[in-house]
């Protein structure tokens, strides 16, 4: 049996699926089925689309209740978890203040356009149950970015695993879900990139299952006179956070790494005791360039 790789652009990047199978049209065939599962995601949740459910619900902000499926009712529930589990900090509402920051042109917002935008946020004021959905203030907008590639990670897994695949593993941008180890039973060797440094690696992280996520700094960002601006950005302040230059989280699914990892990032120098309490592994590297691991570990 042999490892095959199919690329594809998807959720605004390089995108793959690694999969150990007879031949290369097999390969083909059940990967395609997962990256329409990948495509069908984008397009239901992207915020771009005029048509998609995200667009719809915050074109009724303000105005009234919208019923929405259960699948976008189960991702608004868990938002509401993220949100509980990081004390608030995980907010689907904030990407309005996120897009304040112009890192294409290296803009940054004033004080005044800040607390504009501050005021049309918090999950407290959208109201969910029995599958609809009320965003109170108009101008509102939800934005299931912080966690939709890693959603989709985990279930074109899903797709891959019921077609009766055994070996390979999904890859949105860096957000990586596992279905098995390699075909001879070794693990896969992921390379973490050097946040500063988009050439080098700064460890090499064995997978045999589960998923890894990684939050940066790195991502979208600007520099004015040394200081850097990314695109974490705290929701009690519209400020971005500086504490942390990366962190990546291992955990069962692709979601709940890249959720911990967002939080812990949020969290900044509270950020390692957070990780700690989940009791998942990770490897987090400060503003000084030092690799944090989890409980002594190395990779």
């Amino acid at each position: 049996m042999q490892t095959f790789s199919i690329e594809f652009n998807a959720m605004g990047g390089r995108c793959e699926i690694k999969i150990a199978a007879d031949n290369d049209m097999a390969a083909h065939r059940v990967a395609m089925d997962a990256i329409s599962e990948v495509r069908r995601i984008e397009h239901k949740f992207s915020r771009y689309r005029t048509d998609s459910i995200v667009s719809r619900m915050n074109a009724s902000a303000g105005k009234n209740w919208i019923d929405v499926d259960e699948e976008t009712s189960s991702l608004l529930s868990y938002a509401n978890e993220v949100y509980l589990s990081s004390e608030g900090l995980f907010d689907i509402t904030t990407g309005i203040v996120t897009r304040a920051w112009n890192f294409r042109d290296g803009i940054i917002p004033s004080e005044n356009q800040l607390r504009a935008l501050l005021q049309r946020t918090g999950w407290e004021k959208v109201q969910h149950a029995n599958c609809r959905v009320y965003l109170a203030e108009q101008g509102m907008e939800i934005d299931f970015g912080g966690f939709g590639k890693e959603y989709a990670a985990d279930r074109a897994a899903g797709v891959l695993l019921a077609s009766g695949a055994q070996h390979g593993y999904v890859n949105l941008g860096g957000d990586m879900r596992f279905i098995g180890p390699q075909p001879d039973g070794s693990a896969w060797q992921i390379g973490i990139q050097d946040p500063r440094d988009q050439d080098k690696t700064i460890a090499s992280i064995p997978m045999y299952g589960g998923a890894i996520a990684t939050s940066g700094d790195y991502e979208r960002f600007f520099e004015i006179n040394g200081k850097r601006y990314c695109h974490i950005v705290d929701p009690r302040n519209g400020e971005p956070v500086t504490f942390w230059r990366s962190i990546s989280v291992l955990a069962p699914l692709a979601i709940t790494a890249g959720s911990c990892s967002t939080i812990a990032m949020l969290k900044q120098q509270d950020g390692i005791d957070f990780l700690n309490r989940t009791g998942m592994r990770y490897l987090a590297v400060d503003q000084d360039g030092k690799l944090v691991v989890d409980e002594g570990r190395t990779f």
